[in-house]
């Protein structure tokens, strides 16, 4: 950039005015020089408002970084007056950088403690940058622990200036740990969805395979217990007809030792229990069809206490022999429109579960009983043991498939995943409350006939 030449004053036309031993060369050279220093003002102003303007762009990246932080900064002096900080610790505190600047940094803390803290923390710092948590107080006076790191300001002597604090709240790193877990959790729960589907849909074709084996021999066999029974009849009426006759005594001793009396009065009770075993099969084959296969399901009318003590009955057959089941059937006839088989399903399920809770613990049982809900729009079935319950984190899981907290080999977790499906199919509702130590009550709401 050249610079402006400035006027030259005109040389004195009279030789009588110039000073003595100056001549006109010498003016020259004055007015030469007066130039050369002219230009070098120039051009140093012209290097300070490009240096200026350097300044000016590092100090606007240097505001634009302390805003974009979200982390607190504060720059103290050596007395530990604040000198400069950032919008996230104003935001913070709730207090204007112009109010902040000159005020102590211990100001900040929420105690002398924590003051303590700060005076340890500078210390340490002076070897290394080290870090601590201290206490702050937000805008609201609450305490926010922040953590920081300090390290020493120094000049480009190496003479100390100062101390810089950069901290983040630990809410944040806690909230963003917690969504780091959420996610984490998420993404197993995926991962075993996607197993348990796999596994599902294996054991759907299984099931599927088995209940059409087992479908033709129960058939056989419901169909001959019906035969069985119109032959029990005959024969009881033919033996009473032959009993009404005097007998040889070898007849009647005959009678007497192979206890033809008793049998003939067990025969119906025996082909009764039979057809029903054969009967729940049935429903068993046909339930695990369903399963693999969703298909049109016939619905009648059920009753709810005819269900509970089948139930009752079956499970104390069973695994249960000795379980305290205390039941009292309702007044009427409680009922609902459904399928008997996936009802006492259900029920058995709800059932061994409990007697499996309480196994090794004396004293222990489970009350059922079934009473009216919704204003009696619905039945309600509580199943309520007094066993060890369930732990808080597996009751939001209980009825998630394959889910159990039962040995190996003791339970395969569809249990409830099917009960609570077979609930579900039915307009109704499965839940389960529990307080570890006094046991757990399951209820199934079912919604009465309209």
């Amino acid at each position: 950039m050249s610079p402006t030449p400035r006027p030259r004053p005109d040389l004195p036309a009279d030789s009588a005015a110039r000073p003595e031993g100056l001549d006109e060369s010498a003016w020259v050279d004055v007015i030469h020089k007066m130039d050369e220093v002219y230009s070098q003002l120039i051009a140093d102003e012209v290097a300070l408002e490009e240096k200026n303007a350097a300044l000016e762009q590092s100090q606007q990246f240097i505001f634009g970084l302390l805003a974009s932080m979200s982390d607190v900064l504060v720059a103290c002096n050596r007395a530990g007056e604040i000198e400069e900080t950032n919008p996230a610790l104003c935001a913070l505190v709730g207090r204007s950088d112009d109010a902040l600047r000159g005020t102590p940094v211990a100001t900040l803390l929420a105690d002398d403690g924590e003051r303590r803290r700060m005076d340890e923390l500078v210390a340490q710092s002076r070897r290394a940058p080290a870090s601590a948590e201290l206490q702050l107080l937000d805008a609201a006076g609450q305490r926010v622990p922040v953590d920081f790191n300090c390290s020493e300001r120094l000049d480009a002597a190496g003479r100390l200036l100062g101390h810089v604090f950069v901290g983040r709240p630990m809410g944040e790193l806690k909230r963003a740990y917690h969504e780091l877990r959420q996610t984490h959790e998420a993404l197993k729960q995926t991962q075993q969805q996607l197993l348990h589907s796999e596994k599902m849909a294996s054991l759907g074709r299984l099931v599927a395979g088995v209940a059409h084996e087992l479908n033709n021999p129960i058939s056989f066999v419901l169909g001959n217990m019906a035969a069985l029974r119109r032959y029990a009849e005959r024969l009881q009426q033919y033996l009473d007809t032959v009993h009404a006759q005097p007998q040889p005594a070898a007849v009647q001793a005959a009678r007497e030792r192979l206890r033809i009396e008793p049998l003939l009065a067990d025969l119906p009770s025996l082909i009764d229990g039979m057809a029903e075993g054969a009967q729940r099969t049935a429903d068993i084959v046909a339930g695990l069809r369903r399963f693999s296969v969703v298909d049109r399901e016939e619905r009648t009318r059920v009753g709810l206490a005819g269900v509970v003590e089948r139930a009752i009955h079956w499970v104390r057959k069973g695994t249960a022999p000795d379980f305290d089941v205390r039941f009292t059937p309702p007044p009427g006839d409680p009922a609902v429109l459904g399928s008997p088989g996936q009802l006492l399903q259900v029920a058995m399920n709800l059932i061994q579960n409990a007697a499996d809770a309480c196994a090794g613990l004396p004293g222990r049982h489970l009350q059922i009983t079934i009473a009216p809900a919704h204003d009696g729009r619905a039945w309600a079935i509580a199943f309520a043991d007094d066993g060890p319950g369930i732990a808080p984190e597996h009751l939001s899981r209980i009825f998630d498939p394959f889910f159990t907290t039962k040995a190996v080999g003791k339970g395969t977790g569809l249990g409830l995943s099917i009960s609570y499906g077979i609930v579900e199919r039915h307009g109704g509702t499965l839940s389960a409350t529990s307080t570890p130590g006094t046991g757990a009550c399951f209820v199934v709401t079912l919604p009465q006939p309209v």
